[in-house]
């Protein structure tokens, strides 16, 4: 496992950071975000859903909690999911998510709802608001992504 952490100094920095991740993310990877409200998990996802060929705007699956993306608006499948309403890890059978990373990859926020032992080789993204507004990303990269991610 390799741990690491970056300051982003502002909003372009954080959807800098899901550019970078588009360059690198296949089908059947998972990478999580966490970080209290408003820390930039969804910049993130949209930056990474651009870099993969997506036009206008991503919005939040917050209500939908699972939002596709198929091509031709992305390179491959991609799922954004917004654990934040669910309940516990039992809700998560009913989303069907395991059998998506066959050919999608998924971004994941609030991965903590879906149970200690969800995805252990997911790229896990943590970000953490500064005094100063900026904010502070560090990442734990299992294996698999060590060599795509640093």
């Amino acid at each position: 496992m390799t741990r690491g952490d970056v300051h982003l100094a502002d909003p372009a920095a954080t959807l800098a950071v899901g550019a970078r991740l588009a360059e690198v993310i296949r089908p059947g990877d998972v990478i999580t975000l966490s970080g209290p409200l408003g820390a930039g998990k969804t910049s993130i996802a949209r930056g990474l859903l651009a870099g993969l060929g997506l036009a206008g705007e991503a919005p939040s699956p917050s209500f939908a909690i699972v939002q596709p993306y198929d091509p031709p608006e992305v390179r491959f499948p991609v799922l954004h999911v917004d654990l934040y309403r669910l309940d516990g890890p039992d809700e998560m059978l009913e989303l069907g998510l395991d059998e998506a990373l066959f050919d999608a990859a998924l971004l994941v926020e609030w991965p903590d709802r879906a149970g200690p032992d969800a995805w252990p080789d997911a790229l896990r993204l943590t970000l953490a608001i500064e005094p100063d507004g900026a904010r502070r990303l560090t990442w734990d990269a299992p294996a698999a992504w060590e060599r795509r991610w640093s």
